[in-house]
């Protein structure tokens, strides 16, 4: 793992934004997506397979939300080859995974390299950016809410 000022976080604030996670989840029932896009209730939300579940197109960039509650949301992204999300921020604390292809990314004043596998954590108000080298399939999580601090 390589460390820098993204990767600074404590293994509390990374256990804080899942518990909430975990609790967000739990409040709901539950939703189905798959190849006909069945939603059931909201307990939970089940894809078989992110990647087969993403769409990418000839040119551009594809996204579908998964869930999105008062807490989170998660997005599903489909990047055609060289598409480009430019540099921007975000209010909310944010995960990134990725399943499939490769891009380069802008995490504050660095680049780094994603491939099928890495995952990224940034910190609310990074400045942050992804190209795709090839088709990309990525998954983002934004954290909207946090856990109230242990008493």
């Amino acid at each position: 793992m390589t460390r820098g000022p993204v990767a600074d976080l404590t293994r509390m604030e990374v256990c804080l934004c899942i518990i909430q996670l975990i609790r967000n989840l739990r409040a709901r029932r539950h939703t189905t997506i798959g190849e006909d896009d069945e939603r059931m209730d909201d307990a939970y939300v089940y894809v078989q397979d992110l990647r087969q579940q993403a769409k990418i197109p000839e040119n551009g960039i594809l996204s579908q939300t998964l869930q999105n509650d008062d807490g989170t949301k998660v997005i599903l992204f489909g990047f055609a080859p060289g598409q480009e999300l430019s540099a921007h921020t975000a209010p909310f604390p944010a995960m990134l995974t990725f399943l499939k292809g490769n891009a380069l990314l802008k995490l504050g004043s660095e680049e780094r390299q994603a491939a099928e596998g890495t995952f990224v954590y940034m910190r609310p108000n990074l400045e942050h950016g992804i190209k795709a080298q090839n088709e990309v399939v990525m998954l983002l999580t934004m954290i909207k809410s946090t856990p109230p601090a242990p008493a």
